[in-house]
């Protein structure tokens, strides 16, 4: 009930109400895209001014390397499962969007255990950053060796495909996909942020206290009110869809946080982090990773890639799964 009351989920409710009811409620594009990065940068921030504090020990390490498992593990799996319900391409988008990560997800949930007063590491920004590319590059793979598969005979230098005898679709350059992926803006910033609030320590937390302290909460439930009108309105990109795909788009982000407080409990990780881990897993990547398939996977139909995270899964986690994951972090983790 508490998360309910919040005035940030109350925001984003009511930006999905605007927008199932077609109303010309609407944040301009680039004000959002300005919300986005003062958010990533404000996170960074505090990150930064965190670990100031805390330093970087075993635990911070123990969580950074279970993040990088998540994030080549979760898309793996995702594909094995979805490529049983979805063409081999739209699998493969699919997978990596679920294997990467939401920011805006991911600092949501730093909110909620703020006025919820459980403490976490800084070092949970980096870990977020960490684990969106690795999706990114399992995907890229994955569709070369798809196009590879779907070529079944060489005859004279032309390419002939199992799918109509049509010409090849080329292999996607990976150190192009690479270097975008590695030095997109947004992970740039966060990481910027980062470094920034880490060698100023103390000084540049009182220094920087009105902008990235202060604006948060209302920064944060204005870019949800945003979101909420872009859920409600990617909702019809996913009419005709299997429901395997509706059921999946809120079981799968459930696993997917089992998977993160198994290896949480093994490592010894704490409630506060444990539950960011399980957020991270369980969120999916609508901006990013979208941005990227849609250069590198042009086989993959976007509705799906771009709705069902955007759509199903993010309103999911934000009202129902912060919660959800943080009490069973605290049933578990304590």
């Amino acid at each position: 009930m508490q998360n309910f009351l919040d005035p940030v989920i109350l925001f984003f409710l009511f930006g999905v109400f605007a927008g199932s009811v077609r109303s010309n409620l609407e944040i301009p594009p680039q004000i959002s895209r300005f919300l986005a990065l003062y958010l990533l940068m404000a996170l960074g921030l505090k990150g930064g001014f965190a670990l100031a504090r805390t330093g970087i020990g075993g635990d911070v390490l123990s969580s950074l390397a279970c993040a990088v498992a998540l994030a080549v593990m979760v898309p793996l799996l995702g594909y094995w499962l979805l490529r049983r319900i979805l063409s081999s391409f739209d699998a493969a988008a699919v997978a990596a969007t679920y294997g990467s990560v939401s920011a805006v997800t991911f600092i949501t949930a730093t909110q909620f255990l703020e006025t919820s007063h459980i403490p976490f590491g800084g070092h949970m920004a980096a870990a977020m950053a960490l684990m969106e590319s690795p999706a990114i590059m399992i995907a890229l793979v994955l569709a070369n060796m798809l196009r590879q598969q779907h070529v079944v005979a060489r005859a004279g230098g032309t390419a002939v495909m199992a799918a109509g005898g049509g010409q090849p679709l080329p292999d996607i350059p990976f150190r192009k996909v690479l270097h975008e992926s590695l030095t997109d803006g947004t992970q740039l910033l966060l990481f910027g942020a980062l470094l920034i609030g880490l060698i100023s320590g103390e000084q540049g937390q009182i220094a920087m206290q009105p902008f990235s302290g202060d604006l948060f909460k209302g920064m944060l439930a204005f870019f949800l009110l945003d979101m909420g009108l872009l859920a409600a309105r990617n909702l019809k990109g996913l009419q005709g869809a299997s429901p395997w795909l509706f059921l999946y788009a809120v079981a799968g982000p459930l696993a997917h946080a089992g998977l993160a407080l198994g290896l949480a409990y093994i490592f010894g990780i704490g409630v506060g982090n444990g539950a960011l881990l399980m957020v991270l897993a369980a969120s999916a990547s609508y901006i990013a990773v979208p941005a990227v398939l849609r250069y590198a996977l042009p086989e993959a139909k976007a509705p799906l890639y771009v709705g069902m995270p955007l759509a199903l899964t993010f309103p999911f986690n934000v009202v129902i799964g912060i919660p959800l994951y943080v009490y069973v972090a605290e049933s578990v983790l304590a």
